[in-house]
């Protein structure tokens, strides 16, 4: 209850900024189930899956917030790239060109989905006001340490956060339907499932234009 209590108020802190339609943290795995070839293919197939015209646009019209966190074991969460506003073409690019050269920051650790689920939530007192306020995670595998993930979701989507989540099924098969049951929250909430790295930019591209077009209540 206290956690969730400051995720409330971390949204609610009065900081400076334009309104926007939605506020998108994207929230990526570097636990050490990823090789350097997956986590490879992971940021330059979002890096790509931004810069698809189709999701540049939107995410351009509905002048979208977005940050990059990468999350692994407990305590082992970071903001990779900090909140910036879409407001052009430009920016939009300059953002997916720092997410194809961000260096992955651990790669031994275990997988706290419930932390990085807290720790993302805790960083949208950062964003000037919004619509919407959506956690878009991605991870290969299931939550092995660190706070309860359904505790933790649930606390994050009384908030007011919706919860997204992308299921790289590598080597859980079924792992889309863990994020259902475990991950995801909010209304509109979605998992969308890669059937592996290969296919993160498809299913990441896929999961933006559900996150941006259509609304998450």
């Amino acid at each position: 209850m206290i956690r969730a209590a400051c995720v409330a108020m971390a949204l609610a802190a009065p900081v400076a900024g334009e309104a926007c339609d939605v506020a998108l943290a994207l929230t990526v795995d570097v636990s050490a189930s990823i090789s350097p070839t997956e986590f490879f293919l992971q940021m330059n197939g979002l890096a790509d899956a931004l810069a698809d015209p189709e999701v540049a646009d939107h995410l351009v019209a509905a002048e979208a917030a977005r940050s990059l966190v990468q999350w692994t074991g407990t305590s082992r969460q970071k903001i990779s790239l900090s909140w910036r506003q879409v407001r052009s073409a430009g920016d939009l690019a300059a953002f997916a060109a720092a997410v194809r050269a961000t260096p992955r920051t651990w790669s031994v650790f275990s997988t706290a989905i419930g932390e990085a689920l807290l720790f993302t939530a805790g960083t949208f007192g950062e964003v000037g006001f919004c619509d919407r306020f959506v956690i878009d995670v991605s991870g290969d595998g299931l939550s092995n340490e660190g706070r309860d993930v359904q505790a933790a979701r649930d606390a994050v989507v009384a908030s007011g956060i919706t919860v997204n989540g992308l299921a790289i099924e590598t080597s859980i098969r079924f792992l889309s339907r863990y994020y259902e049951s475990h991950v995801i929250g909010g209304p509109g909430a979605v998992v969308e499932r890669a059937a592996d790295y290969a296919d993160y930019g498809r299913a990441i591209r896929q999961k933006l234009l559900a996150e941006i077009i259509q609304p998450a209540f």
